[in-house]
């Protein structure tokens, strides 16, 4: 396996404590979790007290300032454990960096400190029922009364959902304006009309809270806007290449811990007298598969140094959500098969991961829509 150069000595120190967390207080309960359809809340305040939340936070916010591989060393080990009930990269990677960018002073100094030490759990509410991947057909609106805002809509699929204590709706504010009418808000859990609905059961990722939610009359203070009125669906554009390549990374991450399950697997498993890896199909598949894996692992880790530099563009980070998520889609399947009849068995990593992976290719924007990003830029 070619070395990966792209962390340091610091990072990987760091990535011996990550794993500790959550061998320790993580893995033990997952599965209790996927039976309730969430995370127990306190994982949070205890991962922030880690120092596993929002860790590229400024200090003057509560953070440490760290670089975004931080944030990639918990996507990885979050995913080579098949935890996929914990949306830390969701808190951390995607919200958090909207308030950051585009928050008064006021709103960063009032919650990214919360967001950091786990006291607040926050979550984007996007996706509409009649609005998943086309951002511009957004119907929840926000209409200025005076000194506040009042929302109206609702949402669905939306991750952290049903813990979450801060929201930050997407919303038209000029319908008739397209994308230039679509703002950001904050809104806070308890707030008035803010009503959050049942938890979605999932065919996958039993353990994350999925949750509607539901907007009516909700009141907001006008200064809960992040940046500019109209420049939402700008703000969103900005910052989607980070939030795909958070999908990239763990799907190759997934994709690497599916292989070295297999790989005992098929070392203990007995077949007709001798181990499944004894057979040649089962090491050509292995072979395959530990191929592919290394060349994703490749591309994923130039993507990194490339988002560290600021030089991640829109239709790479596409590519990385696209061919990461395909992979990790056709690693696993190839895996499941590995394992014959205990592949389908729940009680198995390797049937939860697969189960979990087929999302990947649908969330933070279809692939089909990656495909026609991509398209855009070449053709």
């Amino acid at each position: 396996m070619i070395p990966r150069t792209v962390f340091s000595s610091d990072h990987e120190l760091f990535r011996t404590s990550v794993r500790k967390f959550f061998e320790k207080e993580a893995a033990p309960f997952h599965a209790q979790w996927e039976k309730q359809g969430h995370i127990d809340r306190q994982l949070w305040n205890k991962a922030g007290d880690a120092g596993l939340l929002c860790s590229h936070i400024p200090e003057e916010y509560g953070g440490m300032g760290a670089d975004f591989l931080y944030s990639a060393v918990v996507i990885e080990e979050i995913s080579r454990l098949g935890l996929s009930g914990i949306g830390f990269s969701l808190h951390s990677d995607i919200v958090a960096p909207y308030i950051l960018h585009y928050g008064s002073e006021t709103l960063k100094h009032k919650y990214l400190p919360r967001l950091v030490s786990g006291e607040l759990v926050s979550a984007i509410a996007m996706t509409e029922p009649g609005a998943g991947s086309d951002l511009q057909g957004v119907k929840t609106t926000a209409v200025l009364d005076g000194d506040e805002y009042v929302i109206n809509g609702s949402k669905t699929f939306i991750t952290n959902g049903l813990l979450a204590d801060l929201v930050i709706v997407v919303a038209k504010t000029d319908p008739k304006a397209g994308a230039k009418g679509t703002s950001l808000f904050v809104v806070e859990a308890g707030t008035p009309g803010f009503d959050k609905g049942k938890r979605l059961e999932k065919v996958g990722m039993k353990a994350q809270d999925t949750s509607e939610l539901f907007f009516h009359n909700v009141r907001i203070p006008k200064d809960n806007l992040l940046g500019q009125v109209g420049q939402g669906f700008a703000y969103l554009m900005q910052e989607l290449p980070q939030e795909r390549l958070t999908v990239a990374i763990g799907a190759v991450s997934s994709a690497e811990a599916a292989l070295q399950w297999t790989l005992d697997y098929t070392r203990d498993r007995k077949a007709f007298g001798k181990a499944i890896t004894d057979f040649q199909n089962t090491r050509f598949k292995l072979a395959e598969i530990a191929t592919e894996v290394q060349i994703g692992r490749v591309f994923i880790d130039r993507c990194l140094e490339l988002h560290l530099k600021g030089e991640l563009d829109v239709p790479t980070a596409a590519m990385t959500k696209y061919w990461g998520s395909d992979l990790q889609c056709k690693v696993l399947d190839e895996c499941v098969q590995l394992h014959g009849g205990y592949g389908f068995m729940w009680e198995y990593p390797i049937a939860r991961a697969w189960a979990d992976a087929r999302v990947q290719r649908i969330y933070a924007g279809t692939n089909e829509i990656m495909k026609e990003i991509i398209a855009r830029s070449v053709i």
